[in-house]
């Protein structure tokens, strides 16, 4: 995945006006270049977890062909799913999950699948 360095100052931006919370939102992509970043609300309002409540119009963006990743923020712990990530998959299994460690600025892509997380490459 490659996310512009535009981009990425988004999610910084987003994250870092989120804490003490973790932020959510989805990033947009096609052919595997993160195009746009839609910020999302916490419903869980959590340090700890998130629960992404974005606009439900978003989602059929699938069907001008983008790719759609989930993003959300890690305060201070690594940039890897947690179990709690794991547990709570759902909808974004085997889809793109970018993590960014807010105290570092450290970036990750993840796919995570039947429990197990793989990490992807990243530019």
């Amino acid at each position: 995945m490659v996310i512009p360095d535009r981009l990425r100052a988004e999610l910084v931006e987003h994250a870092l006006n989120e804490r003490p919370n973790e932020a959510c939102g989805l990033i947009l992509l096609r052919e595997g270049t993160a195009e746009r970043y839609v910020p999302g609300r916490n419903a869980a309002a959590s340090p700890y977890r998130f629960e992404l409540d974005v606009d439900p119009e978003v989602w059929f963006l699938e069907d001008d062909g983008y790719e759609l990743a989930v993003f959300h923020s890690h305060l201070s712990s690594p940039p890897r799913p947690s179990r709690t990530d794991v547990e709570n998959i759902g909808l974004w299994a085997g889809r793109p999950y970018v993590i960014l460690n807010v105290r570092t600025g450290e970036l990750a892509v993840w796919r995570i699948s039947d429990g197990a997380s793989v990490p992807e490459p990243l530019t």
